[in-house]
C-alpha cells in the first residue's frame, strides 16, 4: 500500500508544472532514481566490452499541447508511451535493450547496448529516427488532431568515471541536454569541448598495420582517432558521436586529415595510409577545395599514397556531392575504400553505385568465421564481390590463428587485427 501511494504521489508531483504552467508555484517532476536492475544491466553491458547508448526523447511543444488536450492530456501521454514502447520492442533486439524509462510525462530515456560488431552511430541515429517517425505515425492515426514536436539526442556512458552511479546519472543528464540544446547546459558544454579540440586540434592518432597474409609483411595502415586523454571524448565512439549532434563533423574529420598528412611528412612512411572519412564529409560541397589547398602544404606525399575509407554505414543516397567528390579524388590518383562490407545493405549499394579500390570485409562476418560454415560462404560471395568490380580485399577484426588461417585458404590478400598487430604509433619499416 505504501508503495503504491509514493507511486501515486510522485505521479500529481510530475504533473504540478503541467496544470499549472503560470504559477509562481512550480512541481517539478520526479528526480531520475537509479534502480538495481538498471545498474545490473549497464554493467554487464559494459563488462562484456560493449558501450551503453543513454537516448532521449523529449515533447519539445508540451504546454501547448496541454493547452489544447486540457483532461484529455494523460491519456495523450499514456496512449503516446505506449507506441514508443511498442516501437522500440520491434526495433531493438530484445538482448541489447537494458532499460525504457518513463519518468517525465514529456520523456522517454531509452538504455541501449551498443556492441561494436553490429553497430556504428550513423545506425543509432538512424535507428533513433526510425523509432520517432513510426510513433508518431501511430499516434497520428489514433489522434489526428494534435501534433507533438519531438527532440532526440543520445551520449555514451563514460566508462572512465569510477563510480558507475555517477556515469549513469551524468550520461543522463546529457542526452535529454543532447536532445533539448538547452542553454547554459551540459549541452553548451558539450559544444565548448568540441570547439576547444577543434581549435587546439586536441586528437591523438594510433596506426594500424595492414598486413599481407602470405607473407606477413606491412603493405599499409590505417589512421585511427582517440579524442583527449583521460576525457569522455577520449573514446572515438563518444568523440564522434558529439562532434555529429554539435554539427562539428566535417572539422572534426579534417583535422584527422591534417594530421595524417602531418605523420606522414614526419616519419617518411612510404606505405600507403587509409585515413577514415564519414560520408557525411566526403559529399561536403567545400571537401574537394578544402583537400586540395591542403595538400600544396605537403607536396612531397603523392596523392596514390593516399586511400579514403568510407566509414559508417550512412546511405549516400540524397548526399548531392557525393559522386561527384568521388570522381574528382580519383581523377587526383586518391583510392577509395568501402569499410563495414557484409555488415549490412548500405555498404554493398556503396559498392554497386562507385566499384572501390578496396573493400574492407567487417569483422562481423570474420568473427568465429573457423567455426562456421556459412560465414565463410558469405566471404566467398564477397570475394566474388570484389573480384567483379575490381576491388583489392582487406579482411578486419582477425583476433586468432584459426581466423586468419580461413583467409589463407580462400586466397584473401590483406588483413587487419589485433593477431597481427595492435594500433600503435605511425612508423616506416
Amino acid at each position: 500500500m505504501a508503495r503504491r501511494f509514493t507511486s501515486i504521489l510522485d505521479n500529481l508531483l510530475g504533473w504540478g508544472k503541467i496544470m499549472l504552467p503560470h504559477s509562481s508555484i512550480c512541481y517539478y517532476p520526479p528526480q531520475f532514481i537509479l534502480r538495481n536492475p538498471l545498474v545490473a544491466g549497464v554493467k554487464k553491458a559494459i563488462n562484456s566490452g560493449c558501450e551503453v547508448a543513454v537516448i532521449a526523447y523529449t515533447i519539445k511543444n508540451h504546454r501547448e499541447l496541454v493547452a489544447q488536450l486540457g483532461e484529455e492530456t494523460w491519456k495523450y501521454h499514456k496512449a503516446l508511451k505506449r507506441h514508443f514502447k511498442d516501437v522500440i520492442e520491434v526495433e531493438i533486439d530484445k538482448e541489447d535493450m537494458i532499460v525504457l524509462h518513463d519518468y517525465y510525462s514529456d520523456s522517454l530515456s531509452l538504455f541501449m547496448r551498443i556492441d561494436h560488431n553490429r553497430h556504428c552511430i550513423s545506425e543509432i541515429d538512424a535507428k533513433m529516427k526510425k523509432i520517432l517517425r513510426e510513433a508518431e505515425s501511430r499516434i497520428f492515426h489514433q489522434y489526428p488532431t494534435v501534433q507533438p514536436v519531438f527532440d532526440t539526442g543520445f551520449i555514451f556512458i563514460d566508462k572512465s568515471v569510477g563510480s558507475l552511479h555517477e556515469a549513469v546519472l551524468k550520461a543522463h543528464q546529457q542526452a535529454f541536454a543532447m536532445a533539448e540544446k538547452r542553454i547554459q547546459s551540459e549541452f553548451n558544454e558539450m559544444v565548448y569541448e568540441m570547439n576547444k579540440i577543434i581549435a587546439q586540434q586536441n586528437i591523438k592518432l594510433l596506426a594500424q598495420p595492414i598486413i599481407d597474409v602470405a607473407t606477413k609483411e606491412i603493405r599499409a595502415w590505417e589512421m585511427l582517432t582517440r579524442g583527449p586523454e583521460g576525457t569522455s571524448l577520449e573514446s572515438p565512439l563518444q568523440l564522434f558521436s558529439v562532434a555529429r549532434q554539435t554539427n562539428m563533423l566535417y572539422e572534426l574529420e579534417m583535422i584527422v586529415l591534417k594530421k595524417t598528412l602531418e605523420q606522414i611528412t614526419s616519419t617518411g612512411c612510404p606505405d600507403d595510409i587509409f585515413i577514415n572519412f564519414t560520408p557525411i564529409t566526403l559529399g561536403n560541397s567545400r571537401f574537394v577545395r578544402d583537400l586540395k589547398t591542403m595538400m600544396k602544404s605537403y607536396e612531397s606525399i603523392k596523392p596514390n599514397q593516399i586511400t579514403f575509407e568510407i566509414t559508417e554505414r550512412d546511405s549516400i543516397e540524397g548526399i548531392d556531392n557525393f559522386i561527384y567528390n568521388i570522381k574528382v579524388l580519383r581523377g587526383m590518383g586518391i583510392k577509395i575504400a568501402v569499410d563495414d562490407t557484409g555488415a549490412g545493405y548500405a555498404s554493398l549499394n556503396t559498392i554497386s553505385e562507385i566499384m572501390p579500390d578496396v573493400i574492407k570485409i567487417d569483422r562481423s562476418v570474420i568473427q568465429n568465421i573457423d567455426k562456421n560454415s556459412v560465414k565463410e560462404s558469405m566471404l566467398k560471395g564477397l570475394l566474388l564481390v570484389a573480384r567483379e568490380a575490381g576491388s583489392t580485399v582487406i579482411a578486419e577484426g582477425i583476433e586468432n590463428e584459426h581466423e586468419a588461417s580461413v583467409l589463407s585458404r580462400n586466397k584473401v590478400e590483406l588483413a587487419q587485427g589485433y593477431f597481427y598487430a595492435r594500433p600503435g604509433l605511425l612508423k616506416t619499416v
